[in-house]
């Protein structure tokens, strides 16, 4: 039952609890049967009142339940306060789930949040079948929408039967994946060298004297007071510092004349973006001098450019690992976890693992630039030959590429793949290698041979009911469906465990 926040309280606070009770009991409803739907609580004024109201309603065994949370007049605090059985989530969240990824993360947040306050999640506004099939695969237990069933003058008595339909179909969604790859990781772990500093008024001598103390520094950082000013150069000061009569001369002076004014300051959660200027940068003496590390704006060390190198390269490949740089398509990450997802359903599905011949020597030939197109084709067809809703296409790396179908057509999706990659791979390659039906390169023992025009494989493995039990177990197969499809040459290759056939 809907009832206002403000009605709430003003009932409570004029009748009293009892004749709240007495006024359910006129109708002949129980009090753990009911659950009241607090709507307009952005009107309240006092959230610690209504928060005591509810909690003596409470105790007659009355639920709670709170409206439309995430239209930007719920609150977060609200849900704290109250601690409703029920949120119902607003149908901005829920309309379109199964195409917007931020969507999807936002009502994984919700749960993460719901399972702390122990309340259950109602997803409103479920119009389509591919939406509702991923907020079930998603494991809210309640929904409303016109898809379910329509308002009513009586309680239905079952959902609409395409609802029903979807429930019970053991197929799961493909979840809607962000097409862009990640390259904003912080940088949380880079490694920080432990380095005393010094100050304008520190002298060459009294330099001299730390860096002979400390043979590991690569450079010294400059404080004003607790700000990092500029950061002076071992090489370059200890070139300048024993020439003849530099001592005698400048020894007792600052260390000002040494200093790099325009030090590169990087706070420990900088992202991979905003330090691959460092590596790209024309001056080179950020790459020799290191930068100053800062935590928060204070000084907590040095870091080299070797460090840098290692530390963007281990991000990037972690966002690969999510989403691959070139072709924006899951990585290995969410491969696993769809994988997962299918084996506990217990639907039936096909695992292909596709893969190029003769890629290498093509891309030896032409260059990164055609070969990268080449991938593209690759994942351009893929997707192309599979239903969004119903198949998973991944990148593993490279020119390897996993679909897991649940679509009945599969067979014929994949032989379209292979005969339009070779109709459309061959324009990548120059005339007189069309002409010719391949290139002369050399293998990977430095031989030079001729090559045939660049073809894709696929090797395929049907994944039963209870056959495997990890991710791991089906990618294991599925690579060697595809060393068999290599070992063919081209086309599809069907392998049923021990057995397979060529299509």
């Amino acid at each position: 039952m809907n009832i206002s926040a403000e009605v709430l309280v003003q009932v409570l606070k004029h009748c009293g609890r009892d004749a709240l009770m007495e006024l359910i009991g006129g109708f002949g409803v129980l009090p753990r049967m009911l659950v009241l739907e607090i709507t307009e609580h952005e009107r309240v004024t006092d959230m610690d009142y209504l928060a005591s109201v509810v909690a003596e309603i409470r105790t007659t065994g009355v639920s709670l339940a709170l409206d439309d949370f995430g239209d930007g007049r719920s609150s977060l605090r609200l849900w704290s306060q109250l601690k409703p059985e029920f949120v119902k989530i607003d149908k901005y969240f829920t309309k379109n789930i199964s195409q917007h990824a931020d969507k999807l993360k936002t009502i994984q947040a919700l749960q993460q949040i719901a399972a702390i306050f122990d309340t259950s999640l109602v997803a409103e506004g479920i119009e389509t079948a591919d939406d509702l099939r991923v907020l079930r695969d998603l494991n809210i237990t309640y929904g409303q929408g016109y898809f379910v069933g329509r308002p009513a003058p009586l309680p239905r008595e079952q959902i609409e039967g395409k609802a029903l339909a979807v429930m019970r179909d053991r197929r799961v969604a493909v979840y809607p994946e962000l097409r862009r790859a990640s390259h904003t990781g912080h940088l949380s772990r880079l490694a920080v060298l432990e380095a005393p500093a010094v100050g304008l008024a520190t002298t060459n001598n009294e330099l001299a004297v730390l860096f002979s103390a400390h043979t590991d520094l690569h450079a010294v950082a400059v404080m004003d007071g607790s700000r990092a000013v500029g950061i002076i150069n071992r090489s370059r000061f200890m070139n300048e510092y024993t020439k003849l009569y530099y001592r005698e001369v400048w020894g007792g002076k600052p260390c000002a004349a040494h200093i790099n004014p325009d030090p590169r300051l990087i706070e420990r959660n900088h992202n991979v973006d905003e330090l691959i200027g460092i590596l790209t940068s024309n001056d080179q003496r950020y790459l020799a001098d290191g930068f100053i590390v800062t935590e928060n704006g204070r000084y907590v060390g040095l870091g080299t450019g070797e460090q840098l190198v290692r530390s963007v390269m281990e991000t990037r490949i972690e966002a690969a690992r999510h989403a691959n740089p070139l072709t924006f398509l899951p990585g290995n990450i969410p491969i696993s976890q769809h994988i997962d997802r299918l084996l506990k359903s217990g639907v039936e599905f096909v695992a292909c693992y596709a893969d190029l011949n003769n890629f290498k020597p093509f891309n030896d030939q032409y260059g990164y630039w055609r070969g990268d197109e080449m991938i593209r084709l690759v994942a351009r067809l893929a997707l192309a030959h599979c239903d969004p809703q119903r198949d998973f296409v991944g990148h593993v790396g490279g020119d390897d590429f996993i679909i897991l179908y649940q679509s009945a057509d599969w067979q014929l999706q994949c032989q379209q793949i292979v005969s339009e990659f070779a109709l459309h791979a061959i324009d990548l390659f120059d005339v007189p290698a069309r002409e010719a039906g391949g290139i002369h390169a050399e293998d990977r023992h430095g031989v030079s041979r001729f090559f045939p025009l660049t073809t894709i494989s696929i090797g395929a493995v049907r994944i039963h009911r209870d056959e495997f039990s990890s991710a791991e177990q089906v990618a294991s197969v599925a690579a060697r469906a595809k060393h068999d499809a290599k070992i063919y040459g081209e086309g599809l290759v069907i392998r049923d465990n021990s057995d397979f056939s060529v299509r």
